[in-house]
């Protein structure tokens, strides 16, 4: 397959290089373009007010500046890389994009500037047991690299309606430590922590914003249930966030 990846941790970051790496060792022709920076909670943002610059190393890697993760894969699909792609994949992200996160996860909203081509597009996040894992000690992302490549061959053209795409949590484990794959729902976390408010060296206020919440709908059946049992969670998810259940009740009061 024709693969552009990217992500929103960074170009240089591990997740994003062992994945490129692993595709283009299966075979696939990789296009890897992402953020210069870490653009983590981007979101589906858009850059708009300002012009964007894309920073070309070789004809298989580039990054944008400043660019957000959206704003690369939007680019890479319209027109600034000439091939025709086949599959995004977006990842493997640095930490989880379980239940509420993925509102603000730039890797997810990567995934989403996908969601147009003919296969599903692809979110991977390797997921640790604390907020910081990731920081600390050995990354499995070998382990995140080698469920992709299982899952490529399975991925058809019909595999799930237009406009939806597979968000995948693999456990931060070796990979013969994974008890296998649950198809999920999003599970759902509690408010985020409180902001934490310091003083910057020159005595102004500045304002860091809390932690993720706890999940509280972690049961069965959830992406937090099966990242717990050390499964690999696949949620197929959708940028229409219509309420359809609340239509009808709406309808007749109003």
């Amino acid at each position: 397959m024709n693969i552009l990846v990217s992500n929103d941790d960074g170009f240089h970051t591990e997740g994003i290089q062992t994945l490129a790496k692993a595709l283009r060792g299966a075979g696939h022709q990789v296009t890897v373009i992402a953020p210069d920076r870490n653009r983590s909670a981007a979101s589906s943002c858009l850059t708009l007010t300002e012009p964007l610059r894309v920073h070309q190393f070789n004809p298989q890697n580039y990054a944008v500046i400043a660019g957000t993760p959206a704003d690369c894969v939007h680019l890479a699909l319209n027109g600034v890389l000439d091939s025709p792609f086949d599959l995004v994949i977006s990842g493997i992200n640095h930490g989880a994009n379980l239940g509420d996160d993925v509102v603000y996860s730039g890797t997810v909203a990567a995934a989403l500037e996908g969601r147009y081509l003919p296969y599903p597009s692809l979110a991977v996040s390797l997921v640790g047991k604390g907020a910081a894992s990731h920081l600390f000690g050995k990354n499995h992302f070998d382990t995140a690299a080698q469920v992709v490549l299982e899952l490529l061959p399975k991925l058809t053209k019909n595999l799930l309606p237009a406009r939806q795409i597979l968000n995948i949590n693999v456990p931060d484990v070796s990979y013969n430590e994974l008890k296998g794959v649950m198809i999920t729902r999003l599970g759902k976390r509690s408010a985020a922590a409180e902001v934490i408010e310091q003083q910057d060296p020159r005595g102004s206020t500045v304002f860091w914003i809390g932690a993720n919440g706890k999940p509280i709908e972690d049961g069965e059946g959830t992406d937090f249930y099966a990242l717990e049992h050390n499964y690999v969670s696949i949620t197929p998810i959708q940028a229409d966030m219509t309420a359809h259940q609340s239509l009808q009740s709406l309808q007749e009061t109003f």
